[in-house]
């Protein structure tokens, strides 16, 4: 974890992005600022075989763009493309909130950075992500996370 500093609005800025939320902060957030947004970074494939987060109770739609592309796992080139081209649609621009989000909050992480990096002004990544930690089961969406956390979701 980067270095943290205030923010000035009590919450601490993480060097490299503006810092680490939970689901449900994240979802209390979106529901509040009009401005702010929900990116999904993982898969295609994750997309649809795994679910996506449900954000029509708050008016409002996840966007959608792969980090890395699957099945090698590579750098999307056009990330940067699509999520501005992503906020411009859903009426918002660089100084918005994002709220990132993956299955778990590792590649996330590195696209907050990276759009931070990019312009955006106050990008968080959402810990424990879509699907959380494998419980001793190795099986996902039970210890933390969207999923567990009980927010709303849909099946791709």
């Amino acid at each position: 974890m980067g270095l943290r500093s205030d923010m000035g609005d009590g919450r601490a800025r993480t060097s490299g992005y503006a810092g680490d939320v939970s689901p449900e902060e994240a979802w209390a957030a979106l529901a509040e600022d009009k401005s702010a947004q929900l990116l999904d970074v993982r898969t295609r494939a994750e997309w649809g075989f795994v679910g996506l987060p449900e954000l029509s109770a708050i008016g409002k739609r996840v966007l959608l763009s792969e980090w890395q592309s699957f099945p090698q796992m590579s750098l999307n080139t056009a990330f940067l493309n699509e999520v501005d081209e992503a906020v411009a649609q859903a009426g918002a621009d660089r100084s918005a909130p994002v709220y990132c989000l993956c299955r778990s909050g590792a590649r996330s992480r590195s696209a907050a950075i990276a759009l931070t990096a990019q312009g955006y002004q106050t990008v968080y990544n959402i810990t424990g992500g879509f699907e959380g930690d494998p419980n001793a089961d190795g099986h996902r969406g039970g210890v933390n996370g969207w999923k567990a956390d009980g927010l709303p979701w849909r099946q791709g």
